[in-house]
């Protein structure tokens, strides 16, 4: 699809890199000749994913253990970065979500998904674009990945719908702001792509599982990352230059049919306690 070295010569920084989407788009981009470092709390994960993509892949990766939620260690992991070698782009992806009854959540659940999606991915654009601009750096790219919840509302999605909301704003805002010194910020909403993780927490049987799911979408099937890391491949690449301050819908039609929740979610507006009881996680 892409001539293989579309991001040559870049350097890019995957937050929630280990696992899930973001495994997916470093994947991508280390084929497409980017040198890349992927971020996140668990340094054994980052270590096992940077070893199996190196050894996939044959580019060049790095780890950089960071809990996005912490202003002072996103300052730190920025600092050891631009030291070796200015970014190039910053990809915010490291992300959070609780499936729950919003009247029932706690504060410390909402701050849970506000701390890591909305104060993280703001903590890294603002250490990474201050250091561009001071630096005087142009042709600079942040890609964010939101929510369609983010652009529809969802129940019992709220804190993340409400998260989400917020970083395209930001992606909105600074489209404007950061245009003139060079920096593109742009944004893809994805629909439902399984992800080990999140996929067994949004998607319980109790819930329908995929056969439901699919009914709500056009295409009748849920996303391949390989086509969302493709995507996010050309919107940081040169070819995408003149893209600047848009989210880019990528969900087989998705949201057109069923709006951001879905029949499955609209559902769910009806079940029992017993029902939440059953997919409540088990600690």
């Amino acid at each position: 699809m892409f001539q293989a070295d579309l991001l040559k010569g870049k350097r890019i920084l995957v937050t929630g890199g280990g696992t899930g989407l973001g495994r997916s788009m470093a994947e991508r981009y280390l084929q497409l000749g980017a040198k890349v470092v992927i971020c996140g709390r668990r340094e054994d994960v980052l270590a096992k994913t940077a070893e199996e993509l190196a050894k996939s892949t044959g580019g060049e990766i790095e780890t950089a253990g960071c809990d996005v939620r912490v202003p002072d260690a996103v300052e730190a992991m920025m600092e050891n970065i631009f030291a070796k070698r200015p970014l190039d782009i910053l990809v915010n992806n490291a992300a959070g979500q609780i499936l729950a009854q919003t009247h029932k959540m706690s504060s410390r659940a909402i701050d849970a998904v506000l701390n890591i999606v909305l104060h993280g991915s703001a903590y890294c654009t603002v250490a990474a674009g201050r250091r561009w601009i001071d630096a005087g750096l142009r042709d600079r790219v942040v890609l964010s990945i939101l929510t369609v919840s983010s652009l529809t509302g969802a129940p019992f999605t709220v804190p993340s719908a409400m998260a989400k909301a917020g970083v395209l704003a930001m992606t909105k805002c600074l489209a404007v702001e950061w245009g003139p010194k060079g920096i593109r910020t742009v944004a893809i909403v994805p629909g439902p792509f399984p992800t080990e993780g999140a996929w067994s927490r949004l998607m319980p049987a109790a819930r329908g599982g995929n056969e439901e799911l699919v009914k709500t979408i056009p295409l009748r099937r849920v996303g391949q990352h390989t086509e969302l890391a493709n995507l996010a491949a050309f919107l940081v690449s040169d070819g995408a230059a003149f893209i600047n301050g848009d989210a880019i819908v990528i969900d087989g039609g998705k949201m057109l049919q069923s709006g951001g929740g879905g029949a499955g979610t609209q559902a769910m507006l009806d079940w029992s306690d017993e029902q939440w009881e059953a997919i409540r996680p088990k600690r």
